[in-house]
């Protein structure tokens, strides 16, 4: 096609700013970044970056910014990159930081629509690392609905210690063992320099990865795109591809609202269940379906998961990180495994303007000798790892990730603690012993607000030997990075007069991940007594973003969306 041919095939950027003498101060502003009379006659696609010092996940995305933009460029558009926050879960973990956290996903997501639509873009591609831009910019493409991709910024490689991986997730576990008096202080500070050697997001399958993932397998992402490094040769040709294929996706008119369907959605469901993702995948797949209008609900991920064998062997339970699934064949090769196995929709339609199906037909296989996935015939565990609690303890739902455990149940008393803060001191002060069920409540989206990752406190506990013989329940969320007895998302939340806040020490509560249950052991007329005493505390901030959040924000049955 010649480029007289491109223009006028992509002659569909708004009237307002190429036509029309009254339109000269628009174009005068172009004019000043570099514009000329024929980029007035393309579409003009933004480049939405994350790139932030705050954060290894998006240390590098400015340079990814620029290869997307040549990319855009060469396809026949008119590019601008433009900037949004990001909070690094990790730095902000442990402290009142993670309150900003789940909050900064709709400040991101807004921050998008906003200069998108403040600017009358056509186009957009989007490239997120951190955990909270990821979906934040995916809620941004679903309300926007115009043509547009999504690029992960990509894996951090693994540290080394003593001849073996390492990542984050071993930091914030030696934090514990040190506390228990079987780590030395030089060990830990061995550990804190190896952890995280270059740019990239978190290396196990923790929510920056598992959400990378699942908008792959929705189609909104370019094949091969997820499991690519973050410092990899691989991962700027998938920026610049990027580029080029949202100017296609233009001429095609094809937008998110084609690409993300229910049935994407389910295809996302199942390649997170059979990669043993993080529970923040139903959280951020809730909110991004009710910014796409999909009816998606918390029963949909029960229904996958009771299909869907787990088969990657991943940290945080397992032992490979996303580095080594990309050397084993990536997101692609475990998709071309479901797909063959019928649990994929391959008629969905992607970025590439192709369908999933005829997107794998191309993917290479699992490599020979791999160790990191194992065969449907003999998975890790024969359905889904995260699983969907009902009780009278949580009748909107809960959500718990069972892998890697020897036991999927406990009954115990209730250690009650009305903040992780409260919770950490206590088991620090070995307050905490085995058999118990700690609960940790008002950290929900409104009680907390923000509804605060608690990595730390699980990590401690692991490290002090308590991570497969206690229970913890909170109506706050935990990190990808978690792992063990651990039960998230309690709905209704505390703050709202859910059933957590009714708990009281010494209760008998029974977490049961093969039954699905979670139970409190208190009778019907005692907790009336214990509601009707109750009395809803004041939100912890009256000013700022936060109390903006908190006085907005839904529950995380449905999301923990701010736009109802």
């Amino acid at each position: 096609m010649s480029e007289r041919e491109q223009e006028k095939d992509l002659r569909i950027h708004s009237k307002d700013i190429s036509e029309g003498a009254n339109r000269a101060p628009n174009r005068a502003y172009l004019r000043s970044m570099g514009f000329t009379d024929a980029d007035f006659k393309r579409p003009m696609v933004g480049i939405a970056s994350t790139w932030s010092e705050v954060t290894p996940c998006n240390v590098h995305i400015d340079e990814l910014a620029r290869l997307a933009k040549r990319g855009a460029r060469t396809g026949g558009s008119a590019p601008l990159i433009f900037n949004t926050i990001t909070v690094s879960d990790g730095i902000a973990m442990g402290t009142e930081g993670m309150r900003y956290s789940l909050p900064s996903r709709e400040v991101i997501a807004d921050s998008i629509e906003t200069v998108v639509g403040g600017e009358r873009l056509d186009g957009v591609v989007a490239i997120g690392g951190c955990d909270k831009n990821m979906p934040g910019c995916l809620i941004a493409l679903a309300r926007m609905d115009l043509p547009a991709v999504f690029v992960y910024g990509g894996t951090i490689a693994p540290g080394r210690h003593n001849g073996k991986d390492i990542d984050i997730v071993s930091a914030f576990e030696a934090v514990g063992q040190y506390n228990q008096g079987t780590m030395s202080r030089e060990e830990l500070h061995a550990i804190e320099c190896s952890a995280c050697p270059g740019a990239g997001s978190c290396g196990g399958m923790y929510t920056a990865n598992t959400m990378a993932s699942a908008f792959e397998a929705m189609g909104m992402s370019l094949p091969g795109s997820s499991s690519n490094p973050a410092e990899s040769s691989a991962k700027h040709a998938d920026v610049e591809a990027a580029g080029v294929a949202v100017v296609d996706l233009l001429r095609k008119n094809i937008r998110p609202s084609d690409i993300m369907t229910k049935k994407a959605f389910e295809n996302a469901i199942t390649v997170v269940m059979a990669l043993g993702g993080s529970t923040n995948a139903f959280l951020h797949l809730m909110a991004i379906a009710h910014s796409a209008n999909v009816d998606l609900q918390l029963e949909d991920f029960d229904r996958i998961q009771k299909k869907v064998p787990h088969i990657a062997d991943l940290r945080p339970s397992g032992r490979y990180v996303m580095q080594d699934l990309h050397e084993a064949g990536g997101v692609q090769a475990v998709m071309r495994v479901l797909l063959d196995a019928g649990m994929l929709h391959g008629d969905c339609l992607t970025v590439t303007g192709k369908t999933l199906a005829e997107n794998l037909a191309d993917a290479p296989p699992l490599r020979d000798g791999q160790k990191v996935v194992y065969p449907l015939s003999n998975p890790l565990r024969a359905n889904g790892p995260l699983v969907l609690l009902r009780g009278n303890l949580a009748p909107e739902g809960a959500v718990a990730k069972l892998s890697g455990l020897k036991s999927t149940s406990i009954t115990g008393p209730a250690k009650v603690y009305n903040s992780e803060t409260e919770a950490t001191e206590a088991i620090l002060d070995d307050q905490v012993t085995h058999g118990d069920v700690v609960v940790i409540r008002y950290e929900g989206p409104k009680g907390g607000p923000g509804m605060p990752e608690m990595l730390s406190i699980t990590a401690i506990l692991i490290g002090k030997g308590l991570g497969e013989t206690i229970g913890l329940i909170t109506d706050g969320r935990f990190s990808g990075g978690t792992h063990g007895m651990v039960v998230g998302h309690v709905s209704p939340e505390a703050q709202d007069g859910g059933p957590i806040a009714l708990v009281q020490m010494g209760d008998m509560i029974t977490i049961d991940g093969e039954t699905q249950e979670l139970t409190l052991h208190v009778s019907d007329e005692e907790l009336a007594k214990r509601r009707a005493a109750w009395v809803q505390p004041p939100l912890k901030y009256t000013r700022g973003v936060l109390a903006k959040y908190a006085r907005s924000v839904s529950s995380a049955a449905i999301g923990a969306v701010t736009d109802l």
